[in-house]
């Protein structure tokens, strides 16, 4: 979990959105345990001629006095030890017959509606209560006393209690919305006839569906702040994941598919989306339903709600094995989903070779052994979150039995423990929350889902960046020379070493063009400059100082660089030249165009300069898409200028007017031309000749055309050819 809880870092800014959504679902919790508990004055209503009035007051009784009454009787039930009741000498088994002054003279007849409404409405300080106890239970004989109840009008009465703070504000919350509950049905009549009965039904059903309303409102706001949190954090995520990537060394992309990271971006972040939208929703919601329920549930009967959380331990150990068998199975689809990208994006970019070598027949079976794959893993995970519940459901189901069973026991033996409305009202509770635990239970699947995504995401986050040395200078603009001293280098994961011992020097404002066969090194040594790799051993120089000690945004600042492979970005013209100075004006970005002699044909196109290129430069040839890159490279007016094959894509009508704009273009600059056209490496002030990842020789054509057999055979062929 250590992947995943990483994503905290994104979600800790928004704490104020997370408290919020705690709490609307604290209060979805509570109002939904308010729905469950109306059950009881439906019941007492209902069933019994008690009545929502006395019902409501010997709540309140219980609440201030700390007593229970036994049935619809004045007998005391229950009386709490550190209650006003027992510190003013009631005892359970006492029987209240009478309250002083006596609003009937035969206190005999008092009734249970009538005490019950006068200790709970009374406001004086004490109440004169007379009592019949039992002297001789054998004989069955009593003794009359008259004792005097202390109420919470009282100075100090709760206080001289001893209560600790607990105890105080659960005695304040259950008081005040006992009062409320006493406000409310205020205007209804004291009868139990079937008119008043069915007036209070009415009123407990609009209490019902007020709260469900307020519920659903908390539920809305819940859902869509939690929606919030996931969506920011995400998209902050992958910001940062693709801010990184541009950042890491080209080293990492030698050895790992372009393609994965793209999925681990696309794919694995979505994954975490839905995990944190479970964990930001029901995740929350459902679990706090489960433990206010259960709160609820402990009120009525703590023996019961024990007996029902009997198989909490086994629920635990087998959702954490299930969550391990998610992750395993996670991480292998995730990595066979990127398999599944990585030749998706290789058969379409490379379609026309698939058909011109009639490969089609090759490629889908290759495709369907990593589909295949993918959907044994998919439909193991299927596996997985399909028996977590069943599981679950099981053993809920027999701890549920086992309490049903002592439940019932209970009522039909007139036991103590709990009557006949506290044992159906218990069952819905916990029937509703084990309904809650049930919809929970695959949460814990989806967060070791969220984890094997994290671990892929974060595994692109950890890795090395591209970095420079504390308080690097900025490199100022080249004025003596460049060069390669000594320099040995192998591509990261390999062995093979690909330049050997590389000593060139270059002066500032010189031409050196680098020959050599294909794979000899030539554009790996390009590619040093620039930084894109750093070499195993030796130095690279400007001025006599090695590229290390500058700040490398200021070192490629210098560089101008045109490739074999012209890249485009799906954009306009004008953007795709401007990308090297996206502060250009338009005048800018033209007059480049035409020193590339691009402006021609761009004015020809649909839309002008304002004309998309599409994905990998669709809609223009080859030579158009590298004459806009040239056009790149002119507007950036680098210091350094490499073309690495630049005019591979040129043809041979655009050509000299190219190369008439490169020579002008190079005027004052140090430019380096690998396997340029033979013109071009002719006209250079230095040839270096690279055989073999070493330097086979240096000079001008003329004293190499003399003196290199490597160079004689290259102008035999490639050179001379071209």
């Amino acid at each position: 979990m250590k992947a995943f809880n990483r994503i905290f870092d994104y979600i800790w800014p928004q704490w104020h959105r997370v408290v919020l959504t705690i709490g609307c679902a604290l209060i979805v919790a509570i109002l939904l345990s308010v729905s469950y508990l109306t059950v009881i004055p439906i019941l007492k209503v209902m069933i019994k001629t008690e009545g929502l009035h006395p019902w409501i007051e010997s709540k309140v009784c219980a609440n201030l006095y700390g007593i229970k009454f036994n049935g619809l009787t004045t007998t005391i039930s229950e009386i709490d030890k550190l209650s006003l009741s027992f510190k003013s000498g009631l005892r359970q088994g006492d029987l209240i017959i009478g309250v002083a002054p006596p609003s009937d003279p035969n206190l005999s007849e008092l009734s249970y509606s009538t005490l019950v409404q006068h200790l709970a409405n009374c406001t004086e300080p004490s109440i004169t209560l007379r009592i019949a106890r039992d002297s001789n239970e054998v004989l069955g004989e009593r003794d009359s006393l008259s004792l005097a109840l202390i109420t919470p009008h009282e100075p100090n009465a709760i206080k001289d209690l001893g209560w600790k703070w607990a105890k105080r504000t659960k005695w304040n919350i259950e008081g005040a919305v006992l009062a409320k509950g006493q406000q409310i049905i205020s205007h209804l009549p004291r009868d139990t006839s079937p008119a008043g009965k069915m007036k209070a039904i009415i009123l407990i059903i609009e209490i019902m569906l007020f709260v469900t309303f307020l519920r659903c409102i908390a539920k809305y706001f819940q859902a869509y702040i939690a929606e919030k949190i996931v969506q920011v954090t995400v998209t902050n995520m992958r910001q940062d994941v693709f801010s990184h990537i541009l950042r890491m060394p080209l080293g990492y992309f030698t050895n790992e598919r372009p393609s994965d990271a793209m999925s681990r971006i696309v794919k694995d972040t979505a994954e975490m989306s839905h995990a944190l939208k479970i964990m930001f929703g029901k995740a929350i919601r459902e679990p706090m339903n489960a433990v206010v329920g259960l709160g609820v549930a402990m009120c009525l009967s703590w023996q019961l709600t024990l007996i029902f959380m009997g198989g909490t331990p086994l629920v635990l150990i087998i959702v954490g094995q299930f969550g391990k068998r998610m992750k395993r199975a996670s991480r292998k689809t995730l990595e066979a989903g990127a398999q599944m990208l990585s030749k998706l994006q290789e058969s379409v970019s490379g379609l026309q070779v698939v058909k011109v070598y009639n490969q089609q027949d090759n490629e889908v079976s290759t495709f369907q052994t990593i589909n295949n794959r993918l959907l044994k893993q998919q439909l193991r995970i299927s596996r997985i979150a399909s028996a977590t519940s069943p599981a679950l459901e099981i053993i809920g189901m027999a701890a549920a039995c086992g309490a049903l069973i002592v439940g019932a026991r209970w009522v039909t033996q007139s036991s103590e423990h709990i009557n006949g409305e506290n044992f159906l009202t218990l069952l819905v509770v916990l029937g509703a929350s084990a309904e809650s635990a049930r919809k929970a239970s695959d949460v814990w699947n989806k967060v070791q889902k969220a984890d094997a995504a994290a671990e892929r995401v974060f595994y692109l986050m950890d890795q090395t960046l591209e970095v420079d040395i504390p308080n690097a200078p900025l490199l100022k603009t080249l004025t003596r020379s460049i060069e390669f001293k000594d320099v040995t280098f192998a591509y990261p994961g390999t062995t093979a070493t690909v330049l050997n011992h590389i000593n060139i020097t270059i002066h500032a404002g010189e031409t050196i063009a680098v020959v050599g066969p294909n794979g000899s090194g030539k554009s790996t040594l390009a590619s040093l400059l620039p930084r894109f790799y750093d070499p195993d051993s030796g130095q690279i120089l400007l001025d006599g100082q090695d590229i290390h000690a500058f700040k490398l945004s200021s070192l490629r600042n210098q560089i101008g660089m045109v490739t074999q492979h012209a890249v485009s970005f799906n954009n306009t013209v004008a953007y795709n030249i401007a990308y090297a100075r996206p502060d250009a004006s338009q005048e800018d970005i033209i007059q480049a165009a035409k020193q590339a002699f691009a402006h021609e044909f761009i004015q020809a196109l649909p839309n002008g300069y304002d004309t998309i290129i599409g994905e990998r430069g669709t809609g223009l040839s080859g030579g158009q898409l590298q004459r806009i890159v040239i056009a790149r490279a002119i507007l950036k007016n680098p210091a350094i200028l490499i073309f690495d094959e630049a005019t591979s894509q040129v043809d041979a009508e655009s050509e000299a007017k190219i190369h008439s704009a490169i020579e002008e273009l190079m005027v004052n600059r140090t430019t380096f031309i690998i396997a340029h056209r033979f013109s071009t490496v002719v006209a250079a002030d230095q040839i270096v000749v690279i055989d073999k990842g070493r330097v086979a020789a240096k000079g001008t054509h003329q004293e190499l055309i003399k003196t290199c057999k490597v160079y004689q055979g290259l102008y035999e062929t490639q050179l001379i050819q071209s």
